[in-house]
């Protein structure tokens, strides 16, 4: 039997360390341009607001889950709680991609991110997004919609 393939993402979360905020922003901006909405802490928190609530209320909501990985999100509880909420529900199953922002050891964050394919963003911002949409099946979308990839530049 084959494998079922993820349905590209309607919305996707994205967590992350406060420190790693401005790679974020340029992540969410260039899934934005491939048509992803995304949900990020920065972005959606305002003030006052329950932020706990609402990162329940975005958990619930969104079909992807983007794990940045960094030295900094790596030692995050919130990033962890994310992740193991992340785990458990059977929406995000095939939906969870751990997204290498910084070289970093992941274990503690869940044994489990061992068995996830990585995608590297270390060196290459345009090649990293080209890897995430495969994997989410956008880029796949988005060449047969307009017959040639849409690009992104640094």
């Amino acid at each position: 039997m084959r494998a079922r393939k993820p349905s590209p993402p309607r919305e996707a979360f994205i967590s992350h360390s406060a420190r790693d905020r401005k790679f974020v922003k340029k992540l969410a901006q260039a899934l934005r341009g491939q048509g992803i909405r995304c949900w990020y802490s920065e972005a959606h928190i305002r003030g006052a607001q329950q932020w706990h609530d609402e990162i329940g209320r975005a958990l619930n909501r969104c079909d992807w889950f983007l794990l940045v990985l960094s030295p900094h999100s790596v030692q995050s509880k919130w990033v962890k709680r994310e992740l193991l909420f992340a785990l458990q529900e059977d929406r995000y199953t095939d939906r969870i991609a751990p997204i290498v922002r910084k070289a970093c050891d992941y274990s503690n964050l869940s044994w489990t991110l061992a068995s996830f394919q990585m995608i590297d963003f270390v060196r290459d911002f345009p090649a990293g997004l080209s890897a995430l949409l495969r994997t989410s099946g956008l880029q796949e979308r988005a060449d047969r919609h307009t017959g040639h990839p849409r690009r992104f530049s640094q």
